[in-house]
């Protein structure tokens, strides 16, 4: 089958109710933006001139017509999106700390993107596709979890490269150890791992991030895990062979912008990147210095994201990664 798109991903499309001041009577003042991890990934790529496509479920509300319109206006192609006449669309406000950082309170009991079905999966879409991207919140509750797993089955077995940001959100899982059952399921299909530092010493116990990801690389087939480490930049490791335990290692310094105001989407903007460089130089002979180009790239895009609220809608643009990151 011919591939149409260069990435599909699945799961949640939801507003990120993000403070954004304080009124005259001395409340707080929620802006509501459009969000999802999974969407944002593929926002960016469509801003470096990728053709992408999105699986899920929101509600047949305003804010579920809004989600769909927002994703026509991207240039993401929608027609997996479902709507469900019976659960409304997921919400999530963000409380913004001082220094960037965030705290989420989800309005999902359930939410819509929670109830998208086995049977709603659009798996020519899929099969049309040269990446398959996912992270866990499709994975916290049925029927959901069941319809994810049968995309990665559908995506293996049309040799899709698979990606996986785990982007865990303790608040949305019954236990921990749930969350972890489900993080080490999702691995077994992984070409492509982007994981934060948090999440890393979570799975695997371990501070060093070397020995974390030799950790990870010992018991899965990945052939690329990069690791978020906020403001300490980024890391990536690479082997040609997902059988062997040697591997090139880089590192990458972050990008400080003063003018930061919180980082919401920052990595999924960075995770964004990273498939870019995937579909621009594939996965079979990367150098240190690929490594280095492409968290370079992804760190300037990532900073350039922290400077606004939101993210879905406000992307960078190449030729500003470009400039910020001095690569010009």
């Amino acid at each position: 089958m011919e591939r149409s798109y260069d990435v599909v991903a699945l799961g949640e499309l939801l507003i990120d109710m993000t403070m954004n001041g304080i009124s005259a009577q001395g409340n707080a003042l929620y802006e509501a933006n459009p969000g999802g991890a999974p969407c944002n990934v593929l926002a960016m790529l469509c801003k470096l001139g990728h053709k992408t496509a999105f699986i899920g479920k929101v509600g047949d509300d305003i804010f579920g017509h809004e989600l769909r319109e927002v994703l026509g206006e991207i240039g993401i192609e929608h027609k997996g999106l479902v709507t469900d006449r019976e659960v409304r669309t997921t919400l999530a406000f963000v409380k913004t700390f001082e220094d960037g950082d965030r705290d989420f309170s989800f309005y999902r009991n359930p939410g819509a993107d929670m109830m998208l079905t086995k049977e709603e999966i659009d798996t020519e879409l899929i099969r049309s596709s040269r990446i398959f991207h996912f992270g866990t919140l499709s994975m916290t509750h049925e029927p959901a979890r069941t319809a994810t797993l049968y995309a990665l089955d559908e995506a293996k077995g049309a040799g899709l490269i698979i990606s996986f940001d785990p982007n865990i959100r303790e608040p949305l899982w019954n236990s921990m150890e749930e969350a972890r059952v489900q993080v080490m399921k999702s691995l077994e299909y992984c070409d492509v791992l982007k994981i934060s530092d948090n999440e890393i010493l979570w799975l695997t116990g371990l501070d060093d991030y070397t020995e974390g990801v030799e950790w990870i690389f010992a018991r899965y087939k990945m052939r690329l895990v990069t690791v978020s480490l906020g403001k300490s930049g980024s890391m990536a490791f690479y082997r040609k062979d997902p059988e062997s335990s040697g591997y090139i290692k880089a590192e990458a310094k972050p990008f400080i912008r003063k003018d930061t105001i919180e980082t919401t989407g920052a990595g999924d903007t960075f995770g964004g990147c990273i498939l870019h460089h995937v579909l621009e130089k594939g996965l079979e002979d990367l150098r240190e210095a690929d490594l280095k180009e492409m968290l370079t790239f992804a760190n300037s895009a990532a900073s350039i994201i922290t400077t606004r609220r939101g993210a879905l809608r406000v992307m960078p643009e190449l030729s500003e990664i470009l400039q910020n990151g001095g690569i010009l």
